[in-house]
């Protein structure tokens, strides 16, 4: 999955692209994608959204710009400016199902990004347009005394998602997305609103959320969550129906924090690369919950997250008091941009261990649009209000860290072209009698197993047989090795197969080979991460 927002992916000039920032602009950007690997696009949201909600403010924030889209209008709607030919009558919805029928032809999908748990309406001061003025306590969650909206969404209103008139415009909605605009699924923004009972309390078996699941229309969509709200509810890996997927907020935060270099992250690293089995692995849930990311729209970059330590939100003019403070990142020493030749490569290995291990876990990785080449938004990790070259993705970067994308290109093709690195079940951590496991764990310096409660290096053979992957045919067999330590380790390859090759590698150079009496030895670098293939 790739995510991306319509306008900010070509609305910069070095986009080269003859309708900047537009559904026909995204077309235009196809070859591109093709050629980085990419099966399905996931757009933030593309509904009619109030792009001037500040404007009404008059305040600080009076001439920023609503540019995520997290305040619609009009869910039957795609965005007007969006669309090339402006504000001709149908202009809009005629260029969508040009994008969509173009990325189908493309062989991408197109996802979504939809937000049914607050609106424009925002708070009680808020203009009335739409369901305030048809139900109010009907449409949003109303306290007692009826004068405040309940607000778990940070945005003013909470919206009532399991009422039953609410819970028809909602498979209303998805119907018509589906069947007229040909979407192939929805990634459902702050989707733990959607299991509260109108006072707010938490349902077992919230009523929208499993109509959505059961709904035969969706029956071949993908429904994927943000499985957590405002208001501290957190839901990953217990949101209420197996038919969704979620967005894995814990993957992204301990693969960071593993290569941060924190101590006794080993098994928890290690649980994330099988597809985090400590939330998945239970009552026969699918590997294909877990979409695995480490960087979204929300939040650093990836290049920002190996240049700063802390947020730089002052433009968004609150003071920098928005956004997450907790950010899992590290600046190797420099807070921003650095002209230093040794902070730049930790950085390039970095950004190459955190986008290797996304493409090398299973479960269904995300990247966010022009991580592959290292877009920076400046430290700001909260950049909603940014319509500018902030947000916009600047294609020049792409020559500038050829390398980076290179890498990243490299990574995809490993993992689509390979059964083994991409499961539908979860590994087989038991050999069956006369055969080996799925996946075989092993330590540095000829150790049989890592040191899981305070090691620093550890490494897997993935058998990539039909009888393990499911595959039509044998894939071949890996080697992963990581080292999150600051030294450089040795590893043994298995004995079997005859001959390793080096596949994917984060370090400058290539690791160091040795054979010593039948052993075959390879010493990797600190803070790296290697993968041999078989041959």
């Amino acid at each position: 999955i790739y995510e991306a927002s319509v306008r900010g992916y070509t609305q910069h000039e070095s986009a080269h692209v003859q309708n900047p920032g537009t559904y026909k602009g995204l077309i235009e950007k196809i070859p591109y994608l093709k050629e980085l690997g990419i099966t399905a696009v996931e757009l933030l949201p593309t509904f009619e959204f109030n792009e001037m909600e500040y404007f009404w403010q008059n305040d600080r924030r009076k001439n920023l710009r609503n540019f995520w889209g997290y305040s619609t209008v009009a869910f039957f709607a795609p965005n007007g400016r969006f669309a090339a030919s402006g504000n001709q009558m149908g202009a809009q919805v005629r260029e969508f199902k040009e994008m969509v029928l173009e990325m189908h032809k493309a062989g991408i999908e197109v996802i979504l990004d939809v937000v049914f748990n607050h609106t424009a309406e925002n708070g009680m001061g808020g203009q009335t347009y739409s369901f305030r003025g048809i139900d109010n306590p009907a449409y949003y969650m109303l306290e007692e005394d009826a004068k405040a909206y309940k607000n778990f969404t940070g945005c003013g209103n909470t919206v009532n998602c399991n009422h039953p008139a609410v819970r028809d415009f909602i498979v209303d909605c998805l119907h018509y997305w589906v069947i007229y605009m040909h979407v192939d699924g929805f990634r459902f923004d702050l989707a733990s609103i959607l299991t509260r009972a109108r006072n707010g309390d938490v349902l077992e078996n919230p009523p929208v959320v499993e109509r959505i699941a059961d709904d035969p229309v969706l029956r071949g969509v993908k429904i994927i969550a943000e499985a957590w709200d405002a208001a501290g509810l957190y839901q990953v890996g217990s949101f209420p129906n197996a038919r969704w997927s979620e967005w894995n907020g814990r993957f992204r935060d301990d693969i960071r924090e593993f290569w941060n270099g924190t101590a006794g992250m080993l098994s928890t690293f290690a649980t994330r690369l099988c597809g985090s089995t400590d939330l998945y692995e239970f009552n026969g849930l699918s590997i294909l919950k877990s979409i695995n990311f480490v960087t979204s729209h929300d939040g650093f970059t990836l290049m920002d997250v190996v240049s700063y330590n802390e947020k730089h939100n002052l433009d968004n003019c609150e003071d920098n008091n928005d956004g997450d403070n907790n950010n899992h990142s590290y600046n190797f020493g420099t807070e921003g941009p650095s002209n230093d030749p040794q902070i730049l490569a930790f950085r390039l290995r970095r950004l190459k261990n955190l986008l290797g291990t996304l493409f090398l876990s299973q479960g269904v990785p995300m990247l966010l649009a022009g991580d592959e080449f290292g877009r920076t938004q400046r430290g700001n990790n909260n950049a909603y209000c940014q319509d500018n070259d902030t947000s916009w993705v600047d294609w020049t970067l792409l020559e500038k860290n050829k390398e980076l994308l290179e890498y990243t290109k490299k990574a995809i093709a490993l993992r689509r072209n390979h059964p083994a690195l991409q499961r539908a079940d979860f590994f087989n951590t038991v050999a069956p009698e006369g055969d080996v496991a799925d996946i075989v764990w092993f330590g540095p310096e000829g150790t049989p197993e890592p040191d899981w409660k305070a090691g620093t290096a550890m490494a897997c053979r993935i058998d990539g047989r039909k009888i393990h992957t499911g595959a039509q045919e044998d894939d071949n067999t890996f080697f992963l090795i990581f080292n999150n330590g600051a030294t450089p380790r040795t590893f043994e390859l298995p004995a079997a197969p005859a001959k390793w090759t080096l596949a994917l590698s984060s370090q400058e150079e290539k690791p160091k080979m040795d054979e010593v009496a039948d052993r075959r030895l390879v010493t990797i670098d600190a803070n790296s991460l290697n993968v041999f293939i078989s041959e």
